[in-house]
């Protein structure tokens, strides 16, 4: 049980990014009126607004609202939250599989880690280079995430989006190939 929930357009619904939205008890919504500080992040009153003219207060995202509402279908087409956290979970083991078997040791316990985004420690090497291994993989066509949210050297590699065990698999392969590049045969962590 929960009074809100906000989400957004983008990740694991995979829609376009660009807009945000609530699941709100009235209740709470209500209470709300009158105390925000922000004109544009007014949740009740673009509650109220809405209720009243059927419209949004400003210039409304219809190109993400569309795009929302196709991602929304095919979430629904492929099987809903339990099909999609399958998949999410496939290419989670995907991944981990893989990373291992190039030396790469996730951050998280397995216990506590969601399938979503998996941070990594670094390589112990000292070749290691995070800019350098980020672009020898982004020439390979992926994009791997910094990962300074941690007091140690890491990155993180996403397993969600419209890709599946193969798409995760070829992201091995391609930092694989940058670990290669950079003369590195163990991702042993620091």
């Amino acid at each position: 049980q929960f009074d809100a929930l906000v989400a957004a357009s983008g990740k694991c619904l995979e829609g376009v990014p660009g807009m945000g939205f609530v699941f709100i008890r009235k209740a709470i919504l209500e209470g709300c009126a009158g105390r925000s500080q922000s004109l544009a992040m007014d949740l009740y009153d673009q509650y109220a607004y809405m209720e009243k003219t059927t419209q949004w207060r400003f210039t409304p995202p219809t190109h993400v609202v569309v795009a929302l509402a196709e991602a929304i279908a095919q979430f629904e087409e492929e099987g809903g939250q339990p099909a999609r956290l399958a998949r999410y979970t496939s290419n989670y083991t995907t991944l981990v599989k893989g990373m291992a078997k190039l030396g790469f040791k996730p951050f998280l316990d397995p216990a506590i880690q969601a399938p979503i985004i998996v941070t990594f420690h670094a390589p112990l090497d000292t070749r290691y280079d995070f800019k350098a291994f980020y672009m020898a993989a982004r020439e390979r066509g992926f994009v791997l995430y910094p990962g300074k949210l941690t007091q140690v050297e890491t990155f993180r590699v996403g397993c969600i989006g419209a890709i599946g065990p193969r798409e995760i698999e070829q992201a091995v392969q391609a930092i694989a190939g940058a670990l290669q590049d950079m003369g590195i045969t163990s991702a042993t962590p620091a």
